[in-house]
This record gives C-alpha cells, structure tokens and sequence, in this order.
C-alpha cells in the first residue's frame, strides 16, 4: 500500500494544525482503501492480520467490517453520496451476504452478552448516517434479512454497562425503519444509565468507579446517537433527554478539553486505549449537538491535533493499517476482547465528516485551548482526578484519587484484581504505566521479601479541594493483611507533593514512584542515594522523570523494564524507598514529569516540608502553603 498522499496544509485557517476538511478525507479514504485486501470474497467480514480476540476469528471479522463500515457510513455521510460509488457497492454487498443465513459468510446470530452486540450497534449507527444512499437503495429482501439479524436484540439480555446502550440504538434503527422492536428495552437502557451519572458530567462505565474515555466513546455518544435515530422514527418523543443529552455533555466537554495535550496527545489512562482517534469523538459530537462550549474552530483544531498526533506516531503503519496499540502495535496494553479489527473503533473520532463543507467548524480559523496561554489546575470531581498542565511543555498529568474500573473480585480472592490502566496514582499525556508485576511507577506500595507487590484497586476517596485530592486503598501481600495506604496529593506547576501515611508489616519494603519514561533507547538516569533527600531522576529525548524522597525516605533507584510500555521498548521509572518499621510509617514524596533539565537536588524544588506525627506543613514553589492532616 502507498502512502498517504496528503493536500497541501492550510496555515491560513488552521495556523496550528494545518489541516483542512480535505485531510480529513484523504485519511480516511486511505483507511478504508487500505482494508480491501482484507475483504472476504463476499465482503462480509474484513479479516486484517493480529491476535485474535477471546470471541475467535469469525467474531473479529464481522468486527473489522462493522467499525470500517462506520467510518465508510460517515465519509459518504458527508459527502451526501457523491463519489462514494465503490463504498457504496463494498459494504452493500458485505451488508447482504453478513444477514443472509445460507451464505458461507453469514454473520453470527446475535445472542445474548456476545460480541456480535457490540458490532451490530456499530453498524445500525452505519446504517442511519447513510441510510439515504446505501439502505434506501437495497431491496426489500435485502433490509428484511438486516433487520432480521438486528432483531436478535429484542428481548436480549447485554452485560450492565455501556453495553446497556448499543440494544438502545440498534432497536431504535428497528423502530425507525417500520420493524418490530422493544419499547422497554430501549426505556430500560436509557433509564438505566441514569443510575451511573455521577455529575458534572461524568458517568461511570456501569457499578462502581469505571472512569475513563468509554464516558466519551460510549456514555454521552451513543445516547446522543440514538436522539438522531430517534428524530427520524415518526411518533418517538426524544426532544426531553436530547436536551438532558445536550446539557450533559456541555459539562463533560468542560473538563475533557484538559485532558489532552495542546499538540494532540491524549493523556494514557484506561481501557481501550487502541482506539486511538476516537478520543476526538465527544468533541465533535457537542458540535453537531450545539453543545459545545468550545468554539468551532477550537473544537476543530483540538480533533486535528488528536488525529494528527497518532498519524505522527506510526498509526496508521506504513500498509495504511491501524494496529493494536497505542503509538506502535503494543499487544500487552490490549484487552483480551480486542481483535484485529478493534482498533476501527477510531472510526468515531470521524464524526465530525457529518458536519458540511460550509459549516464553521470547518470554515473558522483554529482557536486556542486553555493551555495554550497559561498552567492548568483542574479539579474532577465526577471521576476523582486532579489534572494540572504546564503551558511551556504542554504536559498535562492527572492525579487519580477516584477511577479505579475496579468490578467484583475473582472468586476466593480478596480483592478485584488491580489493572494498570485504572490503578496508577498517576497519568500524563507523555507517559504510560509499565505494564509489570513489580508496580512501582507512580505508585506507594508495599513489597516483601518475596517480592510480591501490593495492588490499588478499590480506591476510597477521603478529599477534594482545588489543589489538591487525596484517597486510601487496602494493601495486600498474597492473603497477608489488608494494611491501609492513604496518599493524599498537592499540586504547583509541574510538581506534585505526595504525602502518605502507610500501614504495613514490619521489614517490608515502601517504594514511592514516579512516571515511568520510555522510548526507543534506553532512558539515562542519574540517583543521589546517600542524603537525607535520595532522589532519582529518568530522562529521554528533552523528557525528565524525578522522584525525590522528602521524608521518611532511605535510598533511591531505578527500575528498568523491557516490552512493558506502550511509549517505547526501553522504560525506566524513578523511585524512592524505605524500610516499614511495622505499624503506621508517614512518606512525603516528590513527583516531576517535565521537558527541559531537572533540578539539580530537591533544594532546588523550592519546596518548604514540615512534618509533626501526621501533618505535614507545605509551603509551595509559588509561595502559598498548604497543611495535610493524614489518617483523618
């Protein structure tokens, strides 16, 4: 496959980014052209090279057709049609023989809790955006056939979470179209989404804390999809919860807009993460909506920097194809009901293709984001994060005092198994958290002698202010405990102090983390172990990582792992340690993640520390203090 021919880029309009409407197209005309010698004979699957999902071969190719069938919808969508003859002819033809029950390549049924859900949702979305040009022109026998495959869902039972939403849009396309659905289903689904709106904005994926960028790929998307849907369906009221929608999303826009950087890089946290583009998706969804609290060329520039930012980065490759990753194929960051074709989920950070030529998102010149002109310190309460940025590198870091996408635990353990994604006490737009037994980036934890490592996986949440944020997990060591570890954090700048007051056994090992830096090549390091104050620091390419042991601290080290990050082969994580003396141990650490030269020893922070028994007084680089009053 050839490259990618790009138009020529548009400073006049867009002086950040460059980019046109005219990119946007071009990109994915080159994703879908790339995926035709992956077509199956009768062009109902799209089989692309990888590991399979846990739902097997046939589930991952009706997947790689479903999620490149949007992206397919949504260009003809917003071309009204006009030169869209092949894709047109392509996907109809997948369409017909996916749904017809004697063709070698018919589709699984859709059953109850199976991945055929997730991928019928997908294309009933399709269906809609283009049902002028590519339903309207099948046959009767035809669409009977869809909506008979589509009608797997009713009555059908999905798992509780956002899958509660792909039955809602897939039988309102039923309804839309004159075919026999659920009235309750789709009630059920959409009332039930109101029990995880925790405010502001902010759902939970399901029970719990599941916080994370399934609120904008799925929790405000997919109820505004189903409004569009429901426009066209004669006799459904859906004009009370569009404006619900609308406010909502407004809100949750309010916040998202920080979690990106100003040069596109979403910040690492979650689930998913191979999706990639999609993150833009909210952010043209509150435009389509006139929901939006972005202006529309900000709302453009933010979506072009996220998508050039991974065309940057290798996605897609060189065969014009989007591999399980982040940045690079990374396999050890994706899920186990990811395939091949997941990664097409990207396909909605397309959205805005809906939006005409003519329209202002397209037409304005790119605005400016908040950090743009100056730091941020953000408090989000919804998900529990604390997210401070620096304008002059463009990093943004959250502090996570709240998502912890922690389900049931296994049968006969103690506690939900700790995932990576959900359990750091840190992200950052630059950064990822190795993906390692031994947690000790961006982590306090307790190690014994046998080098199990302690899990935070329930996060309990003990305080919020505008600054700060703070929370409490329970430690175990194998069936040993629980002991609890509380941290409570303290922002200025680039700089976060970490206090923490540490329940452990006595002889245990307390490490202190900060962000893991990877690359290519192995990052340097530098340590001062000797002092009062050990520290260690990680640096590549312009990018520093610094721990510094305030109090209560031994020695510092370096840890370095190999294949375990989705930034790079060659990680390398910064920590400070301490010896538990048995009952209660208080920790102040702390935590840089910068461009730019580290300081040269912690008096160099700027950072004033007193520590009596559990409060520990700060007096900050900026001049203002703040007194932490641990174990209350």
């Amino acid at each position: 496959m050839s490259s990618v021919i790009w138009p020529s880029p548009d400073y006049e309009r867009s002086p950040r980014t460059g980019w046109s409407r005219q990119h946007w197209k071009v990109l994915a005309d080159y994703l879908l052209a790339s995926l035709v010698p992956y077509f199956s004979p009768a062009a109902a699957r799209v089989d692309l090279p990888g590991r399979p999902s846990h739902s097997g071969s046939q589930s991952d190719g009706l997947e790689g057709f479903a999620r490149s069938f949007l992206l397919a919808s949504l260009r003809i969508a917003g071309s009204q049609g006009v030169g869209c003859g092949e894709l047109l002819e392509r996907y109809a033809r997948g369409l017909t023989a996916g749904t017809d029950r004697s063709s070698p390549e018919a589709w699984p049924p859709i059953r109850s809790m199976a991945q055929e859900m997730v991928e019928a949702a997908v294309i009933a979305l399709g269906l809609h955006e283009s049902r002028q040009w590519l339903w309207n022109s099948l046959s009767g026998r035809q669409q009977d056939r869809i909506v008979d495959w589509l009608s797997g869902f009713v009555g059908a039972v999905t798992y509780d979470d956002n899958w509660r939403l792909f039955q809602v849009v897939s039988e309102q396309f039923l309804a839309s179209v004159g075919a026999s659905y659920s009235k309750a289903d789709i009630e059920r689904g959409l009332n039930r989404i109101e029990d995880w709106y925790v405010g502001d904005g902010w759902y939970s994926d399901g029970d719990g804390q599941s916080f994370d960028y399934y609120n904008g790929w799925a929790m405000h998307i997919f109820p505004t999809m189903w409004t569009r849907i429901a426009a066209a369906t004669p006799g459904t009221r859906y004009e009370d919860r569009l404006q619900v929608y609308r406010q909502r999303l407004r809100s949750f826009l309010e916040d998202a807009i920080h979690l990106i950087s100003p040069e596109g890089a979403p910040v690492h946290q979650g689930r998913s993460l191979t999706y990639r583009m999609a993150t833009a998706a909210p952010y043209w969804m509150g435009t389509l909506l006139d929901a939006s609290p972005l202006g529309p060329g900000t709302t453009r520039r933010l979506c072009s920097s996220i998508t050039k930012y991974f065309v940057r980065h290798g996605a897609p490759d060189q065969q014009g194809l989007l591999r399980m990753g982040w940045q690079h194929p990374f396999l050890p960051m994706i899920q186990s009901y990811s395939g091949p074709g997941s990664p097409y989920w990207a396909s909605m950070g397309f959205l805005g293709l809906l939006l005409p030529e003519n329209h202002a998102a397209w037409t304005e010149t790119e605005g400016s984001l908040p950090l743009d002109e100056v730091d941020q310190i953000r408090a989000l309460a919804g998900p529990g994060w604390l997210l401070h940025a620096t304008s002059n590198d463009q990093v943004v870091r959250l502090l996570n005092h709240g998502a912890d996408g922690a389900g049931d635990p296994e049968p006969g353990a103690l506690e939900p198994s700790a995932d990576p994604h959900y359990e750091r006490l840190a992200y950052s737009s630059h950064t990822g958290p190795v993906l390692s037994a031994h947690r000790v980036d961006n982590a306090v934890a307790l190690f014994d002698s046998a080098g199990r490592c302690s899990g935070r996986s329930r996060i309990h949440r003990i305080g919020f202010g505008e600054r700060d944020a703070g929370s409490w997990y329970q430690a175990w060591l194998g069936s040993e405990g629980p002991w609890r570890i509380e941290v409570r954090s303290v922002v200025c700048r680039a700089l976060e102090v970490r206090c923490a007051l540490v329940e452990g056994p006595s002889g245990a090992r307390v490490t202190s983390g900060g962000y893991a830096v990877s690359g290519e090549s192995a990052p340097t390091s530098s340590m001062s172990i000797g002092s009062t104050t050990p520290f260690a620091v990680v640096e590549l390419d312009n990018l520093y990582s610094m721990v510094v042991g305030i109090y209560g601290f031994e020695s510092a080290d370096v840890r370095r792992d190999r294949d375990a990050n989705a930034f790079g082969p060659c990680s390398a994580s910064p920590f400070v340690f301490a010896t538990h003396p048995g009952g209660e141990l208080v920790l102040v650490t702390a935590i840089l993640l910068e461009r730019g030269s580290p300081p040269a020893d912690s008096d160099a922070l700027g950072l004033g520390v007193q520590v009596d028994g559990r409060v520990v007084e700060l007096q900050l680089p900026d001049g203002s203090r703040s007194c932490i009053r641990l174990g209350e």
